[in-house]
Protein backbone atom coordinates (compact mmCIF):
# COMPACT_ATOMS: atom_id res chain seq x y z
CA UNK A 1 0.00 0.00 0.00
CA UNK A 2 1.53 3.72 -1.01
CA UNK A 3 -0.27 6.63 0.50
CA UNK A 4 -0.36 10.42 0.27
CA UNK A 5 -1.49 13.05 1.94
CA UNK A 6 -2.56 15.39 -0.94
CA UNK A 7 -4.60 18.37 -2.05
CA UNK A 8 -6.24 18.66 -5.43
CA UNK A 9 -8.44 21.73 -6.65
CA UNK A 10 -7.96 23.33 -3.41
CA UNK A 11 -9.33 19.87 -1.11
CA UNK A 12 -7.48 17.71 0.85
CA UNK A 13 -7.38 14.07 0.40
CA UNK A 14 -5.91 10.78 0.72
CA UNK A 15 -4.20 9.22 -2.13
CA UNK A 16 -3.19 5.95 -2.46
CA UNK A 17 -1.46 3.84 -5.35
CA UNK A 18 -1.22 0.58 -7.39
CA UNK A 19 1.15 0.53 -10.54
CA UNK A 20 0.93 3.49 -12.48
CA UNK A 21 -3.10 3.76 -10.83
CA UNK A 22 -3.79 6.90 -8.36
CA UNK A 23 -7.26 6.97 -6.37
CA UNK A 24 -8.36 9.84 -4.30
CA UNK A 25 -10.58 10.21 -1.39
CA UNK A 26 -11.36 13.81 -0.55
CA UNK A 27 -11.65 15.05 3.45
CA UNK A 28 -9.40 16.12 6.28
CA UNK A 29 -10.73 13.01 8.07
CA UNK A 30 -9.44 10.57 5.79
CA UNK A 31 -6.57 12.47 4.74
CA UNK A 32 -5.58 12.65 8.72
CA UNK A 33 -2.30 9.44 8.64
CA UNK A 34 -1.56 10.73 12.04
CA UNK A 35 -4.77 10.10 13.45
CA UNK A 36 -4.86 6.60 11.02
CA UNK A 37 -1.81 5.42 12.51
CA UNK A 38 -2.33 6.18 16.09
CA UNK A 39 -5.88 4.69 15.89
CA UNK A 40 -4.16 1.54 13.70
CA UNK A 41 -6.95 2.37 11.01
CA UNK A 42 -3.99 2.87 8.58
CA UNK A 43 -5.44 0.09 6.14
CA UNK A 44 -9.09 1.02 6.49
CA UNK A 45 -8.00 4.86 5.29
CA UNK A 46 -6.03 3.30 2.97
CA UNK A 47 -9.04 0.88 1.62
CA UNK A 48 -10.88 4.15 1.18
CA UNK A 49 -8.88 5.74 -0.68
CA UNK A 50 -7.64 2.91 -2.74
CA UNK A 51 -11.18 2.82 -3.64
CA UNK A 52 -12.00 6.78 -4.57
CA UNK A 53 -11.58 8.82 -8.00
CA UNK A 54 -8.97 7.92 -10.31
CA UNK A 55 -6.80 11.06 -10.68
CA UNK A 56 -3.87 12.48 -13.07
CA UNK A 57 -0.75 12.03 -10.27
CA UNK A 58 0.74 15.38 -11.86
CA UNK A 59 -2.65 16.95 -10.65
CA UNK A 60 -1.74 16.18 -6.89
CA UNK A 61 -0.30 18.64 -4.81
CA UNK A 62 1.95 16.42 -2.41
CA UNK A 63 2.15 17.16 1.27
CA UNK A 64 4.33 15.54 3.75
CA UNK A 65 3.21 12.08 4.82
CA UNK A 66 2.46 13.14 8.33
CA UNK A 67 2.02 16.82 9.70
CA UNK A 68 2.43 16.80 13.58
CA UNK A 69 4.92 13.92 14.25
CA UNK A 70 5.76 13.91 18.36
CA UNK A 71 9.46 13.37 17.54
CA UNK A 72 11.20 13.36 14.24
CA UNK A 73 14.83 11.72 15.01
CA UNK A 74 17.75 11.78 12.87
CA UNK A 75 20.34 9.81 12.16
CA UNK A 76 23.81 11.63 11.82
CA UNK A 77 27.08 9.33 10.01
CA UNK A 78 24.96 6.55 9.93
CA UNK A 79 26.48 5.23 6.58
CA UNK A 80 30.15 4.45 7.15
CA UNK A 81 31.63 6.35 3.84
CA UNK A 82 29.96 9.32 4.99
CA UNK A 83 31.07 9.09 8.63
CA UNK A 84 34.74 8.52 6.60
CA UNK A 85 34.51 11.67 4.71
CA UNK A 86 33.58 13.96 7.43
CA UNK A 87 36.74 12.95 9.14
CA UNK A 88 34.37 11.99 12.66
CA UNK A 89 35.15 8.52 13.06
CA UNK A 90 32.65 5.19 12.94
CA UNK A 91 30.04 5.99 15.80
CA UNK A 92 29.78 3.28 17.93
CA UNK A 93 26.56 4.65 19.24
CA UNK A 94 24.33 6.53 17.20
CA UNK A 95 24.86 10.32 16.37
CA UNK A 96 21.31 11.34 17.29
CA UNK A 97 19.43 15.05 16.48
CA UNK A 98 16.43 16.21 16.28
CA UNK A 99 14.14 18.27 13.83
CA UNK A 100 10.58 19.61 14.06
CA UNK A 101 7.33 19.66 11.81
CA UNK A 102 7.77 23.22 11.19
CA UNK A 103 10.85 22.78 9.05
CA UNK A 104 8.78 19.98 6.54
CA UNK A 105 7.27 20.36 3.21
CA UNK A 106 6.23 17.95 0.83
CA UNK A 107 7.20 16.69 -2.51
CA UNK A 108 7.70 18.98 -5.29
CA UNK A 109 7.31 22.24 -2.94
CA UNK A 110 10.29 24.32 -2.45
CA UNK A 111 13.24 23.70 -0.33
CA UNK A 112 14.12 27.72 1.11
CA UNK A 113 17.86 28.95 0.61
CA UNK A 114 17.22 31.35 3.01
CA UNK A 115 18.78 35.00 2.97
CA UNK A 116 21.73 34.44 5.71
CA UNK A 117 23.29 31.63 4.16
CA UNK A 118 24.62 30.31 0.93
CA UNK A 119 25.78 26.69 2.32
CA UNK A 120 22.22 25.09 0.94
CA UNK A 121 23.58 20.86 1.05
CA UNK A 122 21.29 17.76 0.23
CA UNK A 123 21.18 14.61 2.56
CA UNK A 124 19.37 11.76 0.59
CA UNK A 125 17.53 9.57 3.43
CA UNK A 126 15.23 6.95 4.29
CA UNK A 127 12.31 7.38 6.82
CA UNK A 128 10.88 4.89 9.29
CA UNK A 129 7.39 5.93 10.57
CA UNK A 130 6.61 4.04 14.07
CA UNK A 131 3.07 2.33 14.09
CA UNK A 132 3.26 1.89 17.53
CA UNK A 133 5.52 2.92 20.09
CA UNK A 134 6.69 1.78 23.74
CA UNK A 135 9.83 1.89 26.14
CA UNK A 136 12.49 -1.23 25.88
CA UNK A 137 11.48 -2.53 22.36
CA UNK A 138 13.45 -5.51 21.81
CA UNK A 139 15.09 -5.56 18.22
CA UNK A 140 13.66 -8.79 17.27
CA UNK A 141 10.13 -7.12 17.54
CA UNK A 142 11.06 -3.51 16.33
CA UNK A 143 10.04 -3.66 12.64
CA UNK A 144 6.32 -4.79 13.69
CA UNK A 145 6.26 -0.98 14.96
CA UNK A 146 6.51 0.08 11.57
CA UNK A 147 3.60 1.57 10.19
CA UNK A 148 5.69 2.71 6.75
CA UNK A 149 8.95 4.07 4.62
CA UNK A 150 9.29 7.16 2.91
CA UNK A 151 11.63 9.48 1.17
CA UNK A 152 13.72 12.60 3.08
CA UNK A 153 16.19 14.94 1.85
CA UNK A 154 17.82 16.21 5.19
CA UNK A 155 18.90 19.67 3.69
CA UNK A 156 20.84 21.39 5.75
CA UNK A 157 22.20 25.05 6.24
CA UNK A 158 26.15 23.95 7.02
CA UNK A 159 27.54 26.87 8.31
CA UNK A 160 24.50 27.13 10.91
CA UNK A 161 25.01 23.56 11.37
CA UNK A 162 28.71 23.54 12.40
CA UNK A 163 28.55 26.80 14.31
CA UNK A 164 28.02 24.75 17.52
CA UNK A 165 28.37 21.21 18.41
CA UNK A 166 24.57 20.48 18.45
CA UNK A 167 23.22 20.76 14.95
CA UNK A 168 19.51 22.10 15.93
CA UNK A 169 20.33 25.35 14.15
CA UNK A 170 21.24 23.86 10.62
CA UNK A 171 18.92 21.50 10.52
CA UNK A 172 15.62 23.28 11.52
CA UNK A 173 15.47 26.46 8.82
CA UNK A 174 12.16 26.12 7.69
CA UNK A 175 11.47 24.94 4.35
CA UNK A 176 14.22 22.48 4.28
CA UNK A 177 13.26 19.04 5.28
CA UNK A 178 11.31 18.03 2.06
CA UNK A 179 9.30 14.78 3.11
CA UNK A 180 7.23 12.49 0.70
CA UNK A 181 5.64 11.54 -1.60
CA UNK A 182 4.27 8.42 -0.54
CA UNK A 183 4.10 6.44 2.86
CA UNK A 184 5.26 3.00 1.96
CA UNK A 185 4.08 0.19 4.16
CA UNK A 186 6.48 -2.61 5.08
CA UNK A 187 4.87 -5.50 2.78
CA UNK A 188 6.18 -3.76 -0.22
CA UNK A 189 10.15 -3.53 0.81
CA UNK A 190 11.94 -5.62 2.47
CA UNK A 191 12.20 -6.60 5.57
CA UNK A 192 13.79 -2.71 7.57
CA UNK A 193 13.75 -1.68 3.70
CA UNK A 194 17.57 -2.86 3.93
CA UNK A 195 18.90 -3.51 0.70
CA UNK A 196 17.23 -0.82 -1.75
CA UNK A 197 19.64 1.28 -4.03
CA UNK A 198 19.36 4.86 -2.55
CA UNK A 199 20.88 8.31 -4.86
CA UNK A 200 20.51 11.79 -4.49
CA UNK A 201 20.39 13.81 -8.22
CA UNK A 202 21.57 17.47 -8.20
CA UNK A 203 20.31 18.85 -11.98
CA UNK A 204 19.80 15.62 -13.13
CA UNK A 205 23.84 14.77 -11.75
CA UNK A 206 24.03 11.95 -9.10
CA UNK A 207 25.85 13.12 -5.79
CA UNK A 208 25.43 10.27 -3.85
CA UNK A 209 24.63 6.77 -4.32
CA UNK A 210 24.39 3.89 -2.15
CA UNK A 211 22.57 1.07 -0.65
CA UNK A 212 20.31 1.23 2.50
CA UNK A 213 21.85 -2.10 3.15
CA UNK A 214 25.21 -0.05 4.15
CA UNK A 215 23.27 1.59 7.54
CA UNK A 216 25.54 1.48 10.16
CA UNK A 217 22.45 0.93 12.31
CA UNK A 218 19.63 -0.56 10.68
CA UNK A 219 15.82 0.36 11.72
CA UNK A 220 15.66 -2.65 13.84
CA UNK A 221 18.83 -1.78 15.99
CA UNK A 222 17.90 2.04 15.97
CA UNK A 223 14.49 0.98 17.23
CA UNK A 224 15.50 -1.00 19.76
CA UNK A 225 18.57 1.36 20.96
CA UNK A 226 16.31 4.37 20.70
CA UNK A 227 13.62 2.52 23.08
CA UNK A 228 15.92 2.22 25.33
CA UNK A 229 16.26 5.60 26.51
CA UNK A 230 12.83 6.97 25.57
CA UNK A 231 9.34 5.75 24.78
CA UNK A 232 8.65 5.64 21.55
CA UNK A 233 5.25 6.60 19.96
CA UNK A 234 2.89 6.52 17.15
CA UNK A 235 3.80 8.61 14.24
CA UNK A 236 7.26 9.12 15.55
CA UNK A 237 9.60 9.89 12.61
CA UNK A 238 13.15 8.31 12.39
CA UNK A 239 14.90 9.64 9.55
CA UNK A 240 18.27 7.23 9.07
CA UNK A 241 20.52 9.01 8.13
CA UNK A 242 22.74 9.68 4.61
CA UNK A 243 25.40 8.32 2.32
CA UNK A 244 28.86 9.79 1.12
CA UNK A 245 28.64 12.46 -1.35
CA UNK A 246 27.15 15.49 0.51
CA UNK A 247 28.33 18.80 -0.58
CA UNK A 248 30.35 20.32 2.32
CA UNK A 249 33.21 17.49 1.55
CA UNK A 250 33.53 18.11 -1.82
CA UNK A 251 36.67 20.04 -3.62
CA UNK A 252 35.73 22.43 -4.33
CA UNK A 253 32.36 23.06 -1.97
CA UNK A 254 29.60 22.43 -4.14
CA UNK A 255 26.00 24.05 -2.77
CA UNK A 256 22.46 24.00 -4.42
CA UNK A 257 21.39 27.36 -5.52
CA UNK A 258 18.11 29.20 -6.49
CA UNK A 259 16.93 27.19 -10.17
CA UNK A 260 18.00 23.82 -8.83
CA UNK A 261 16.32 20.46 -8.75
CA UNK A 262 16.96 18.23 -6.61
CA UNK A 263 15.65 14.74 -6.51
CA UNK A 264 16.26 11.99 -3.97
CA UNK A 265 15.27 8.52 -4.86
CA UNK A 266 15.14 5.37 -2.89
CA UNK A 267 14.19 2.19 -5.51
CA UNK A 268 10.48 0.59 -4.25
CA UNK A 269 9.86 3.88 -2.14
CA UNK A 270 8.82 6.80 -4.34
CA UNK A 271 10.77 9.56 -5.94
CA UNK A 272 10.93 12.93 -3.94
CA UNK A 273 11.59 16.31 -6.11
CA UNK A 274 12.21 19.71 -5.09
CA UNK A 275 13.35 22.78 -7.00
CA UNK A 276 15.51 25.30 -4.65
CA UNK A 277 14.34 28.75 -4.26
CA UNK A 278 15.92 32.03 -2.90
CA UNK A 279 14.02 33.84 0.46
Amino acid sequence: MRLARVTKDGKTGLAAKSGDKVTIAYGEDVADLDSHIAAGTLAKAGAKAAAGESVDEASLTFLPPVRRPSKIICMGLNYRDHAEEAGLGIPEFPVLFARFPSSLIGHGAPIILPKVSEQLDWEAELVAVLSRGGKNIAQADALSHVAGYSVFNDASIRDYQLRTPQWTAGKNFDDTGAFGPWLVTPDEVPAGASGLKIECRLNGQVMQSSNTGNLIFDVANTIALLSSFMTLEAGDVLVMGTPGGVGVVRDPQVWMKAGDVCEVEIEGIGLLSNPIVAE
